[in-house]
């Protein structure tokens, strides 16, 4: 069996064509890539393939704890194959999202007894080195 039917088995997934070939390109491609950016990069590969099985297929992964769903930007829902915990940030000259490591799981705010927390997002924005070092 291959590791990506694996994974997606692990996190109840059926594996097709469509899904393994979106995750490989999520775990591939480490940009955070758009709905839209990963159609039109598969597309050629898997002729097909539709946007809306693109869009459906990366909620399913984000439902199932497979990919994170990254809601840095207002206009563009972006997802990521790594589902250690990190956080984000993005430039706000070039929009490229970098992974930024947590020492430590997120923050304590509130006490377990309140709450049931399942996900946590930390979005930086600024600008990067390259952009910053234009300027």
């Amino acid at each position: 069996m291959k590791v990506t039917d694996q994974y997606l088995l692990e996190h109840h997934i059926k594996p097709s064509v469509q899904r393994v070939a979106i995750m490989d390109y999520l775990k591939a491609n480490r940009t955070h890539p758009t709905v839209d950016e990963v159609y039109n990069a598969l597309l050629p590969s898997v002729p097909t393939l539709s946007k809306t099985t693109v869009y459906n297929t990366l909620k399913l992964f984000a439902e199932q704890g497979a990919a994170l769903c990254i809601s840095i930007e207002e206009k563009n829902v972006r997802f990521d194959a790594d589902i250690e915990d990190h956080a984000h940030f993005i430039c706000l000259k070039c929009n490229k999202i970098y992974d930024i490591p947590m020492k430590s799981k997120a923050i304590q705010i509130v006490t377990a007894d309140d709450f049931s927390i399942t996900q946590t997002h930390l979005y930086y924005k600024g600008y990067c080195q390259e952009c910053k070092d234009k300027k």
